[in-house]
């Protein structure tokens, strides 16, 4: 019996960790642009993908005041930055958040961001349940004209 016991609390230590294991969110190359002295906003970038159909509705970071959801489009050839309520994560797709497409923006900032400083971010997704989780993420703060690392090979 105690046997037993054993092979059923291993079995449900199983199913529970690869539930868990199924429902995280992964996040790739987190980085922000560095900023000058004195520059109160700047961008965020990185790679989502959820395992389920999520949205991204909430980016919070200690080192701004306010920290947005933006998009930038091209209209009547002009670049255009809007804010958005949310961004849509498919399941099993990688979303790009990038220069130029969809990224965060921090803005309000308490102090200049440096080459090379990590900045921590807290991305609020929410499933289609209407349930909400975190995912902490540190990105590592870029010189100002660097591209991506995915961009740099000619």
């Amino acid at each position: 019996m105690l046997h037993l016991k054993t092979v059923v609390a291993a079995t449900l230590a199983v199913l529970s960790f690869s539930a868990a294991a199924q429902s995280a969110v992964t996040v790739t190359e987190p980085w922000v642009r560095a900023t000058v002295a004195q520059q109160k906003a700047t961008g965020a970038f990185m790679q989502i993908t959820a395992p389920k159909a999520m949205r991204l509705v909430e980016v919070r970071s200690p080192v701004a005041g306010v920290a947005e959801i933006h998009e930038m489009s091209m209209s009547d050839n002009m670049m255009r930055m809007r804010q958005v309520k949310e961004l849509a994560l498919p399941a099993g797709k990688v979303v790009e958040l990038k220069p130029g497409g969809y990224h965060v923006m921090l803005l309000n900032l308490k102090g200049q961001v440096k080459a090379g400083d990590k900045v921590p971010l807290t991305l609020v997704l929410e499933g289609d349940d209407k349930k909400r989780e975190t995912v902490e993420v540190s990105a590592v703060a870029r010189p100002l004209g660097s591209a991506p690392a995915h961009s740099m090979q000619h």
